[in-house]
C-alpha cells in the first residue's frame, strides 16, 4: 500500500498543484482546506505524514500542531509563506518534525517528504538497543530524543538533535557537509549553506568543546566532521 500523506491547504491551486505531484511519486494523498476540522479528520484518517499549512481558516497551523501532537505519533512538515525564524522554531518546539516556507518548489518539497519518511522507516525498523548511544559521560537516545553530559540534559533545538544524532551513530566516521544534507533533508550540500557550520557550532558549545580546537566533534579540514568515540571521560 502507498504511503499516505495528508495535506492540510486552503490554498485550492496550490493543494491541487501539491497533490498531483507527490500523487506522481507514488503517495496517496488527502487534500483538507480547513485548520479547525483538520485534527479529527487526520485521526480519523492516520496518515503516515501530514504537510500542514500555518495560514488557514478556522484555525492556524501551530494550533492543529499542538492539539493533534498528543494523538498523533506520525510526522508533521509545516508549510507556511511567513520567511521567520521565530515561526520555525515556534512550529518544531510544537513538534513538527520539519519545516519549509513558501513557495515551495516541488522537488524540494518531494526530497524533505522522502527523507523524513525515510528516516522514520529507519526508526521503526531498528531495535531499542540501537536507538541509545553512550560515549563516557555523555549519552543520546534517538527512542526519547534527549541527550546528556555529566548526567545533566543538554537543551536542543529539534534540527540540534537530529545532526547530533546523525554524528554520534557514525562515530569515529568522516561525514561531509554533503553525507549531513542528504541525511537531514534529502538533498545535497550546494556550497553555499552555512546552517550546518552554524549548528556544529552550537553543537560544541552545548558540549563543551573547545571552539578554537574542539575534539568532541572535530573538522576534518577539506572532508568534514567527525564525531570522537573517546574524549568524553
Amino acid at each position: 500500500m502507498n504511503q499516505q500523506i495528508f495535506l492540510v491547504e486552503d490554498d485550492e491551486r496550490l493543494a491541487e498543484l501539491v497533490s498531483a505531484y507527490l500523487t506522481k511519486h507514488g503517495y496517496g494523498v488527502t487534500v483538507h482546506p480547513r485548520g479547525d476540522t483538520a485534527e479529527a479528520a487526520i485521526l480519523e484518517t492516520k496518515p503516515d505524514l501530514v504537510i500542514l499549512d500555518v495560514m488557514l481558516p478556522g484555525k492556524d497551523g501551530f494550533e492543529v500542531c499542538k492539539g493533534l501532537r498528543p494523538h498523533y505519533a506520525g510526522l508533521i512538515l509545516m508549510m507556511t509563506a511567513r520567511d521567520d525564524e521565530i515561526d520555525e522554531i515556534l512550529g518544531l518546539e510544537l513538534g513538527a518534525d520539519d519545516y519549509l516556507a513558501k513557495p515551495v518548489e516541488p522537488r524540494r518539497l518531494l526530497a524533505r517528504v522522502r527523507a523524513l519518511l525515510r528516516r522514520a522507516g529507519e526508526h521503526e525498523g531498528g531495535s531499542s538497543d540501537d536507538r541509545a548511544l553512550s560515549f563516557g559521560r555523555f549519552s543520546i537516545s534517538q527512542a526519547t530524543r534527549e541527550a546528556t553530559l555529566d548526567h545533566a540534559p543538554i537543551e536542543l533545538t529539534t534540527a540540534e538533535f537530529d545532526l547530533l544524532w546523525l554524528l554520534a551513530s557514525q562515530a569515529g566516521l568522516v561525514l561531509s557537509r554533503d553525507d549531513i544534507m542528504n541525511a537531514l533533508r534529502g538533498i545535497g550540500f550546494d556550497g553555499l549553506d552555512r546552517s550546518i557550520d552554524a549548528r556544529i557550532s552550537r553543537l560544541r558549545k552545548k558540549l563543551d568543546d573547545n571552539p578554537d580546537s574542539p575534539t568532541r566533534i572535530k573538522t576534518v579540514r577539506g572532508k568534514g566532521y567527525l564525531f570522537s568515540k573517546s574524549d568524553w571521560e
